[in-house]
C-alpha cells in the first residue's frame, strides 16, 4: 500500500483555517481524501474554505466556526469530530492574531489578546484533543508556530511572547507524552510567509506591516504540515534565512541586536502610514484587505484599513 493510501480517509481537524496557512493546509489534506474538519471564527470565509475542500477532492467536510479562546467551543469541535468520524487522526493549529508597535503603545487589552490567543488558544486545543488521542492510543497534534518564537524583534513584542510562550507550552507536552509513543506533538516553524496576518493585524506603528523577504509561500508551509503529520518530529523549519536568523542571534548577538532594528524598519513596514487598528484580533473582519485570504501583497492595503479602538470591555471570547 502506498503512502497516498494510507492516508486517504484520514480525520483531520485545522484550526485558522479560513485563511493563510490553516486554509492551504486544508487544501492539501483535502487532496489527499482525507475526511476534513474545519475551524475558524469567520464563518463566511470558512464555507468558502469548506468549498475549496470539497472541490479539492476531500472525502467530505465539516465547518464548524469556533474560537481557540472559547475552550467550550473547542471541546466541542473534537467532541463533533468524534460524533462524525468515530476517530481524529491529526489535529492542525494555526490560529494565531498579530499586533505590531512598541509594547508601550499597543494597549493592554490588545496585548493580552494576542498572547492569550497563542498560548491560551493552544492550552485549550491540547487539553481538548490530547485525551482522545490517549484513549485511541495514537494521533498526532501540528502547532504551527514561528521563528519569532525563537528570536525577538522590535515592534511586534506581543506576537513574540505569545510565540515563545506557545514554543514553550509544546515543548512541555512532548515531553508530557512520552509515554504515550504514537501520541505526538510537533511544531513547524516557519519565517516569513505571505499571508494575511500582517495585512489584517492590529497596528500601533504607523506604518502597514509585511512579511519580509525572503517569503515563502502558505503551501510551502503546508508541505511541512503534511510531512510532520506523516513522519512526526519534534520540529520542522520552513524558510531559506531561518538557520542564518537564528545562528545570527546566537552566536553574535551584539551584532544582532545592532542590525534587527534597521533591518525590521526597512522589511517589515511599508512607508504608506496608517491609523490605529485592532485589525482582527477581537473579531474577524468581514473582507480582507487585499485578495481573498489565501494570499499577501501589499498593494493597496493601507487604504483599505479602517481605523479602530480597542473595544472597551470585553466579557469573553468571540465566536
Amino acid at each position: 500500500m502506498s503512502d497516498h493510501d494510507r492516508r486517504d480517509g484520514r480525520v483531520v481537524v485545522v484550526l485558522g483555517a479560513s485563511s493563510g496557512i490553516g486554509r492551504a493546509c486544508a487544501r492539501a489534506f483535502a487532496a489527499q481524501g482525507a475526511h476534513i474538519v474545519l475551524a475558524a471564527r469567520g464563518q463566511e470565509r470558512l464555507a468558502r474554505a469548506r468549498q475549496e475542500c470539497d472541490d479539492d477532492g476531500a472525502a467530505d467536510t465539516l465547518a464548524l466556526p469556533t474560537d481557540v479562546l472559547d475552550a467550550d467551543q473547542v471541546r466541542r469541535l473534537v467532541e463533533r469530530t468524534v460524533a462524525a468520524y468515530g476517530r481524529v487522526d491529526v489535529v492542525v493549529h494555526t490560529a494565531n492574531v498579530m499586533a505590531y508597535g512598541a509594547i508601550e503603545d499597543v494597549p493592554p487589552a490588545v496585548f493580552e489578546r494576542v498572547v492569550d490567543t497563542a498560548v491560551h488558544g493552544t492550552a485549550n486545543v491540547a487539553r481538548s484533543v490530547l485525551p482522545t488521542f490517549r484513549s485511541q492510543g495514537a494521533g498526532t497534534l501540528v502547532i504551527v508556530t514561528s521563528l519569532l518564537a525563537s528570536v525577538p524583534v522590535p515592534s511586534m513584542g506581543a506576537y513574540i511572547a505569545g510565540k515563545w510562550g506557545q514554543h514553550g507550552l509544546a515543548r512541555v507536552l512532548q515531553l508530557e507524552l512520552r509515554d504515550v509513543p504514537d501520541v505526538h506533538v510537533c511544531t513547524v516553524a516557519p519565517g516569513s510567509v505571505d499571508t494575511p496576518i500582517f495585512r489584517q493585524a492590529a497596528n500601533y506603528a504607523g506604518h502597514v506591516g509585511r512579511p519580509p523577504p525572503p517569503v515563502a509561500s502558505a503551501e510551502q508551509v503546508a508541505r511541512a504540515v503534511l510531512r510532520s503529520a506523516d513522519r512526526p518530529v519534534k520540529r520542522r523549519s520552513v524558510g531559506l534565512a531561518n538557520g542564518i536568523v537564528l545562528l545570527g542571534y546566537r552566536l553574535l548577538p551584539p551584532l544582532y541586536d545592532r542590525l534587527v532594528g534597521p533591518l525590521v524598519r526597512i522589511g517589515v513596514f511599508t512607508r504608506d502610514t496608517l491609523a490605529p487598528t485592532v485589525g482582527n484580533v477581537f473579531a474577524p473582519l468581514v473582507a480582507d484587505p487585499v485578495g481573498d485570504g489565501r494570499e499577501g501583497g501589499d498593494d493597496g492595503a493601507a487604504a483599505s484599513y479602517a481605523t479602530e479602538r480597542v473595544p472597551a470591555e470585553r466579557t469573553g471570547p468571540t465566536a
